[in-house]
């Protein structure tokens, strides 16, 4: 499965303290079992230090090849330890799909 695969590379570069990969492709217009569509949240030491971009980029560089083959959404929330633990209800919700027609 695509989601176990992203999860498995982000624990083994990231080491994270918390991490949710979830497959939101059933949320959007493609074909039922596609895999394409993800929502990552995930905290890390790794992100000390960093601004937001520069920790999607770190994502990106890790989940080049999937994003080249597969996935053709990713939605990132990434954090510190320390604002992983501030954060009251966790990371927001993804927004609504407003592609077309759903498929499959």
């Amino acid at each position: 499965m695509m989601r176990d695969r992203v999860e498995k590379k982000l624990i083994d570069a990231l080491s994270p303290t918390y991490i949710e990969v979830v497959d939101e492709s059933h949320q959007h217009s493609v074909p039922v079992g596609a895999e394409s569509h993800f929502k990552v949240v995930i905290s890390s030491e790794s992100f000390e230090g960093q601004r937001l971009l520069a920790r999607h980029r770190i994502i990106y560089q890790l989940l080049k090849e999937e994003l080249e083959q597969q996935i053709h959404a990713l939605a990132l929330h990434t954090y510190t330890p320390k604002e992983w633990e501030l954060l009251q209800n966790g990371a927001p919700d993804s927004p609504a799909c407003r592609g077309g027609s759903r498929l499959g």
